[in-house]
């Protein structure tokens, strides 16, 4: 019987290539996006193409009463949840911090921390054996910036992912006895459309030389090691902090 995962900002980059990688391993999946439906439903066509059921599910996660729209939704079409990815984030453009503004720190924070705290709440209510569900897996989409800190560009949207990394620890610990495994994904230098949504198009390319591995990594990279993380194949992995970062 195939299991059901809701990746959040499913219709790109990472999330597009977990969608459909998931796909291919047994997975239903439901596609969530916040505003293009069309590269939602042609995520879902790729996903019924290999296989699995599929449906695109608008909701921004920064609004808890779409967000619990969403999963409602997810069930009725698909059933309970098995796995959850917390991918949906943003970045904003390049700066320092005392040239960010509050309303950017609200929306980083909205998004990038309090979004994945939803939806995992969410899905905890579905997959926790405490709350009759059959258990599951939930992976955060952290960042190597986390580490790094992007002093000078991306200040705020590290120290977001550092919540991420703290978030995964406690909530693993916490729920790891009610059958749900939760971990964290920290991706490097990965070629996707996020760095262009920051002004930094050619970001990528202007910084592999500061990887270790020498290039940047593939959205498909990533998602190998998301879906492994669903899988039962990492039975005995919760609390993890997975580098996908070339090195860097």
């Amino acid at each position: 019987m195939r299991k059901v995962v809701l990746v959040t900002g499913g219709s790109r980059g990472i999330g597009a290539a977990t969608c459909i990688l998931a796909a291919q391993k047994g997975w239903d999946v439901a596609v969530n996006y916040t505003s293009n439906a069309k590269a939602a439903d042609d995520v879902v066509q790729q996903v019924k193409a290999a296989g699995g059921r599929a449906m695109a599910v608008q909701a921004d996660v920064a609004h808890e009463d779409q967000v619990l729209a969403m999963f409602q939704k997810v069930r009725a079409e698909l059933g309970p949840l098995q796995g959850l990815v917390n991918n949906a984030g943003v970045v904003d453009v390049s700066a320092r911090l005392d040239e960010m503004s509050m309303a950017r720190w609200r929306r980083m924070f909205d998004i990038n921390v309090l979004g994945s705290m939803l939806c995992a709440r969410e899905a905890i209510l579905q997959m926790s054996t405490k709350h009759g569900g059959q258990g599951g897996s939930i992976v955060n989409l952290s960042s190597a910036a986390a580490r790094l800190g992007s002093p000078g560009q991306y200040l705020d949207y590290a120290a977001a992912k550092g919540a991420i990394d703290s978030f995964t620890l406690g909530l693993a610990k916490e729920i790891a006895g009610e059958g749900i495994r939760v971990n964290a994904i920290r991706p490097g230098l990965i070629d996707t459309e996020i760095h262009a949504s920051g002004g930094l198009p050619n970001r990528v390319k202007d910084l592999e030389h500061l990887v270790p591995a020498k290039r940047g990594g593939s959205a498909m990279e990533v998602a190998q090691a998301i879906v492994w993380l669903l899988s039962d194949e990492a039975s005995y992995t919760t609390m993890s902090l997975i580098d996908v970062s070339g090195g860097r």
